[in-house]
């Protein structure tokens, strides 16, 4: 017998999905709309994936399986559906990985009928995460994942390893396990994204070479590397092309983020920077812009953050963090999905001129603050020159 609050919960999830989001008014920056309402959080998951809705064997209707967060969430249009694939923590800190679709972009979201269940082929893996999604011109989409596993190599209990496990899929519902990237020159890998064309006939790789689970030691920053194979995805050499540096947003860390958007300019870069302060580490998100001809080539560094967390975004589970792998192109219009605080998802919206002219005409960071007060100066001063022959 089915449970009667199965009903009622079902009936306010229904109200609560078809919720129309708006653009927020209180912010502007020329750049990017925000919207007010997340797109995915733990109350989008279905009722049907926490509880046992059986009332002979859960009388209560408690919730048996439940749901932390939802985040991080690899993004591709499919079939005339917005999809994201969306990283979801149980109460258990396991994570996995859920495909929500909408037909708008920016609310909507509804998680199809079961998780994904990928193909159990690491038997020493522990947690999967923050899939990246990549739509390559070979006719397979590819998911570049975190693979965590034990550090069975140190006695401290929260030691861990990370690779970058890999899939491929033509639907997002049936899943082919390939193995697992291998660097020769760095043992840890996240935040890897595959580059959607060949590279010299090979398949590329953006890379974030860590020492250590958590610190990147000699990393230096994103890097990029080819293969010759997908199905025996090895590569011999790194280079940096986003170097992390000192007194700036990427001082910490940085990784690569959503899959590079391609324009007639340059390929266009959405990574992460990580920095440290008295509160604990604080992630942005910056862009920067490769060359069509040579991918590993930078072009263009808009100086400091893209976007940052406002407001509520700032408080969650890890607060003062904003994190995107996943952003989607239609027509003209940029669609740029992002996790606050590594609780809820939220979706910022531009256009591809909009994108361009900011990745191209930002002025880079200058490094120092005489010469940043300078180049600001710059800036007030046409501007004051504008407003006199103005009123001329």
């Amino acid at each position: 017998m089915i449970h009667e609050n199965f009903y009622e919960m079902r009936r306010a999830q229904d109200e609560f999905l078809t919720r129309k989001n708006h653009i927020n008014k209180d912010f502007y920056n020329g750049i990017y709309n925000r919207w007010e309402n997340p797109v995915l959080t733990r109350d989008h998951i279905p009722v049907t994936w926490r509880y046992d809705i059986n009332k002979d064997t859960n009388p209560f209707f408690m919730e048996r399986l439940g749901v932390n967060a939802v985040m991080n969430s690899g993004a591709i249009f499919l079939n005339g559906k917005f999809c994201l694939v969306a990283r979801i923590e149980g109460n258990d800190r396991k994570s996995f990985f859920g495909v929500a679709e909408s037909d708008t972009g920016v609310d909507g979201f509804r998680f199809r009928d079961y998780p994904i269940q990928l193909p159990d082929t690491c038997p020493e893996e522990t947690n999967v995460y923050d899939m990246r999604l990549t739509q390559h011109e070979d006719g397979w989409i590819y998911g570049t994942f975190c693979s965590e596993s034990k550090d069975t190599s140190s006695k401290d209990l929260s030691a861990a390893v990370a690779a970058c496990g890999i899939v491929r899929t033509k639907d997002l519902e049936h899943w082919e396990r390939l193995p697992n990237l291998v660097t020769k020159k760095s043992s840890q890998q996240r935040n890897v994204v595959l580059h959607p064309e060949f590279v010299n006939g090979k398949y590329a790789f953006y890379t974030r070479p860590m020492d250590d689970f958590i610190d990147t030691g000699s990393g230096g920053g994103i890097g990029f590397g080819l293969c010759d194979d997908i199905t025996n995805p090895v590569i011999e050499e790194e280079k940096i092309i986003s170097p992390r540096v000192y007194h700036t947003i990427t001082e910490v860390k940085n990784g690569a983020g959503a899959v590079p958007i391609k324009t007639d300019k340059g390929w266009i870069h959405i990574a992460h920077g990580v920095r440290n302060t008295a509160a604990g580490l604080r992630y942005v998100l910056y862009v920067y812009a490769t060359s069509l001809e040579d991918p590993a080539k930078v072009i263009a560094e808009p100086g400091g953050f893209f976007l940052v967390p406002l407001g509520k975004e700032r408080v969650g589970d890890v607060s003062n963090v904003v994190f995107s792998n996943g952003a989607i192109v239609k027509g003209n219009d940029v669609f740029i999905y992002y996790a606050s605080s590594d609780t809820r998802m939220h979706v910022a919206t531009t256009t591809l001129e909009k994108l361009i002219d900011y990745t191209f005409n930002t002025p880079e960071d200058m490094h120092r603050s005489p010469d940043c007060v300078k180049q600001r100066c710059v800036l007030i001063m046409n501007n004051l020159d504008l407003l006199e022959r103005d009123k001329e």
